[in-house]
C-alpha cells in the first residue's frame, strides 16, 4: 500500500529550512518542506541516545561521572568528575535540560566510549530504516558526518514515543534529580509543552550549524502527530513555525476509514461486472477476489477533499490459468480532486486450476451426453 500526500512547500511562510508533520496513526506526511534533505540535527540527537539507553541499560544503576563527560561543553546538567547519579536521572538531564555531559556519561556507561556508542546508534538507525541518517556523538554537537532528515527524525521520534518511560520523561515539565544524594530541580526546555493544546513532548535543539530545532508531539482528539522544524533562525521562529504547522494539521485534516470506502466501491464494481473474467485454460472463470491488506485503514484526508474521494479499479479481464490465491490481478487508486492518496493491489482469494486431461475428457462426455439427449428428444418429436 502507498499513501501519497503532496508536499505544500512553504505555503505557510515558514522560517525553518526543513520541516515535516507526520501522522502517527498512518505514518503519512501531512506537510513537508525539504523533508528529505540531510541536515544537522543538534540535540534532537538525544532522542536516539535515550532510545539506546532505554533498550540496553538498568535505569536504577548508579554511575560515576568521568572527567571526559564532566568537561563536555554546550548545554549541561552541571555534572562534575566523580559525581554519582542514576542512569534514570541522567536520562531526565539528557531530555529535559539537554545535558551534553549527561549524554557522554550515558554513552560511556552503555558502551565504554562515545565512538562505540555511535556504533550502536547507527545500528539502531539501520534497524529502523533510517538510511539517510548517521550518528557520531550522543549529544549532536556539530559534525559534518552527523546528520539526519526531518522525515527520518520523525520516524525515530515516533518509535521512541512508543516507549512508556521515554514518553513520561519528555512530557515532564519539572523534575528533581539527585547528584551525590543532593536534590537538583531541572526544567524542560521545550517551550510548547504546557503552552500549546495537546503537546506532550519531545525535544529541543540548537547548535551554530543546525540553528534552532524542535521536535513536537501533539494529540487532539483522535489525531496524533509529530511536528519537526529544523534550521530556524531564532527560538521564536521555531516556536511560531511549530505552532503554525500543528494548527494547520488539526484544522485541515480528518481521519477517514479509507478501507471501508474501497471495499464498498469494490462490491459495487463486482455487481456491475459479474461476467467480467475470461480465464484462459482455467477450469472456471468464476474468481473470488478482494483488495490486499491495508496496513493503516484509517488515514488523514484534507477536510475539503473528503467529498471528492473516488475509487478507480484496474483489473485484468483476461487471465491465464493456473491462478493462485494472493496472485495480483489488478490494482486500485483512491483519488481526490487534487491528488492520489492511496494505491493498492487487487488479489485473487482462491486457486483456479488449469484444465487437465481428465477435465477435457469429462467435458467431452458431458457434451456428448448433451448431444445424445438432444438427438433422442428430437427423434421423439416425430
Amino acid at each position: 500500500m502507498r499513501y501519497i500526500f503532496a508536499s505544500e512547500e512553504n505555503s505557510l511562510n515558514l522560517n525553518a529550512r526543513s520541516c515535516i508533520v507526520l501522522d502517527r496513526t498512518s505514518k503519512k506526511i501531512l506537510y513537508g518542506k525539504n523533508e528529505y534533505n540531510k541536515v544537522k540535527m543538534a540535540s534532537t540527537t538525544k532522542i536516539m541516545t535515550a532510545t539506546i539507553i532505554l533498550e540496553n541499560c538498568d535505569l536504577d544503576k548508579t554511575v560515576t561521572i568521568s572527567k571526559k563527560a564532566a568537561s563536555t561543553g554546550g548545554s549541561r546538567l552541571g555534572l562534575k568528575a566523580n559525581d554519582k547519579i542514576t542512569i534514570r536521572d541522567l536520562l531526565y538531564g539528557l531530555l529535559l535540560v539537554s545535558g551534553n555531559d549527561a549524554a557522554v556519561s550515558l554513552a560511556e556507561e552503555c558502551s565504554g566510549s562515545v565512538a562505540d556508542f555511535a556504533v550502536l546508534m547507527n545500528k539502531k538507525a539501520l534497524e529502523l530504516g533510517l538510511t539517510n541518517s548517521h550518528f557520531e556523538t550522543p549529544h549532536g554537537l556539530d559534525s559534518d558526518n552527523h546528520y539526519t532528515t526531518a522525515y527520518e527524525l520523525a520516524l525515530l521520534s515516533d518509535y521512541a514515543l512508543n516507549n512508556s518511560t521515554f514518553l513520561n520523561i519528555v512530557g515532564t515539565k519539572t523534575y528533581t534529580v539527585y547528584i551525590n544524594g543532593y536534590p537538583k530541580s531541572i526544567h524542560n526546555t521545550n517551550e510548547l509543552l504546557g503552552n500549546l493544546d495537546g503537546v506532550y513532548g519531545v525535544k529541543t535543539g540548537f547548535t551554530n550549524g543546525a540553528n534552532r530545532c524542535l521536535v513536537t508531539s501533539c494529540k487532539r482528539g483522535d489525531m496524533d502527530i509529530i511536528c519537526i522544524v529544523l534550521g530556524c533562525d531564532t527560538k521564536n521562529f521555531r516556536s511560531s513555525d511549530s505552532t503554525k504547522l500543528i494548527n494547520y494539521s488539526f484544522d485541515n485534516f480528518e481521519y477517514v476509514d479509507i478501507e471501508n470506502i474501497v471495499k464498498k466501491n469494490l462490491d459495487v464494481w463486482k455487481d456491475e461486472n459479474s461476467d467480467y473474467f475470461n480465464i484462459d485454460k482455467g477450469n472456471s472463470s468464476d474468481i473470488n477476489f478482494s483488495i490486499n491488506t491495508i496496513n493503516t485503514p484509517i488515514i488523514p484526508v484534507k477536510k475539503d477533499e473528503i467529498s471528492s474521494i473516488k475509487v478507480d479499479f484496474y483489473i485484468n479481464k483476461s487471465l491465464y490459468a493456473p491462478v493462485y490465491e494472493n496472485d495480483i490481478i489488478g490494482y486500485f487508486k483512491v483519488c481526490t480532486n487534487s491528488r492520489t492518496i492511496l494505491e493498492g493491489n487487487i488479489i485473487s482469494k482462491q486457486n483456479i486450476d488449469k484444465k487437465n486431461f481428465l477435465f477435457y475428457l469429462k467435458d467431452f462426455f458431458k457434451n456428448y451426453s448433451n448431444i445424445l439427449n438432444s438427438f433422442i428428444f428430437d427423434s421423439n418429436t416425430f
